[in-house]
């Protein structure tokens, strides 16, 4: 199922694909990012890079949050395609984004038999549980790997700290603050209490430059109370729900499919369930346009 922080974990991985070898200990060379829609009938895999020119391969890496029993043949089937398309060995790491992601397929690799016999068929995959890894080895690691602090062995207690130290580097390293802080705030709401979110992340300085989840929010919450001067408190309070929901839609559905026309734009606003804007917005990555998009509407 399509996730709503997919684009912008993707992103991370494209804006610094080292960083992401480096922490998982993988050899470096030439990088080269790969298309990864590896077969028209199947799901894309997350994310594939090519890695060295005199003994190159393909790294894979998957992200979940969630738990399914088929998700790891998932993995090989999407690491065997890869292999194919490019001819090269592929190596499959899974970042699990939190516990209710693992489950029995995650701590054994994939095995088939035929009728109770020997196996003759195996696949070995790495397991990242970012709920037991050490918070300074992203802390102090590449800027790529920044937003994934806040779901690692932390407590609550923990995390203000951890946020200002998170600030301080994006603030003197990053080029693309509103990417990094977009992907914390939605990775964040993985494991935390919104509100405690958007508390940790109100004092942020660049966060209103950022865009994030928390001030479309904020911007709804306020045309919506606005607007309640005129039509009553709670049709305003509705009317702000549907402005977040518009402005969350717009913001990462333009990552994906460009900036809207005049006319789906004017679609989009007519829109005054939120519950419609929510579907969209997880719809995202099943789609390749505007038009497809709207067609359900």
């Amino acid at each position: 199922m399509p996730k709503p922080y997919d684009v912008t974990l993707k992103s991370l991985i494209e804006l610094h694909p080292l960083d992401w070898l480096r922490w998982l200990h993988r050899p470096l060379g030439e990088i080269a990012l790969i298309d990864a829609d590896l077969s028209t009938i199947i799901a894309q895999a997350d994310k594939l890079i090519r890695v060295g020119s005199e003994e190159p391969y393909i790294a894979h890496i998957e992200m979940q949050s969630s738990y399914k029993p088929d998700m790891a043949d998932r993995f090989m089937e999407y690491n065997v395609l890869a292999g194919i398309r490019t001819g090269l060995p592929v190596d499959t790491t899974v970042f699990l984004l939190r516990p209710e992601a693992d489950g029995a397929v995650m701590r054994q690799p994939v095995q088939k038999r035929f009728m109770g016999g020997e196996p003759y068929l195996q696949f070995h995959f790495r397991v990242v549980r970012l709920w037991q890894e050490a918070v300074e080895t992203f802390l102090e690691g590449g800027l790529g790997m920044l937003p994934l602090a806040p779901l690692c062995a932390v407590s609550s207690q923990e995390l203000p700290d951890i946020v200002r130290r998170m600030e301080k580097r994006i603030e003197a390293e990053s080029d693309d603050a509103g990417t990094a802080w977009l992907a914390t705030f939605l990775l964040m709401g993985l494991r935390y209490d919104r509100s405690m979110v958007q508390h940790l992340l109100k004092g942020v300085g660049k966060m209103r430059e950022s865009v994030t989840y928390q001030a479309i929010l904020e911007e709804g919450e306020a045309i919506g109370e606005a607007r309640g001067k005129a039509i009553g408190e709670a049709r305003g309070k509705f009317a702000g729900r549907v402005e977040g929901e518009l402005n969350l839609l717009l913001l990462l559905a333009r990552k994906r499919l460009g900036e809207p026309s005049a006319k789906t734009l004017e679609a989009l606003r007519s829109i005054a369930q939120p519950e419609v804007l929510e579907r969209l917005a997880v719809r995202l990555l099943e789609v390749e346009s505007w038009g497809e998009l709207l067609a359900e509407l």
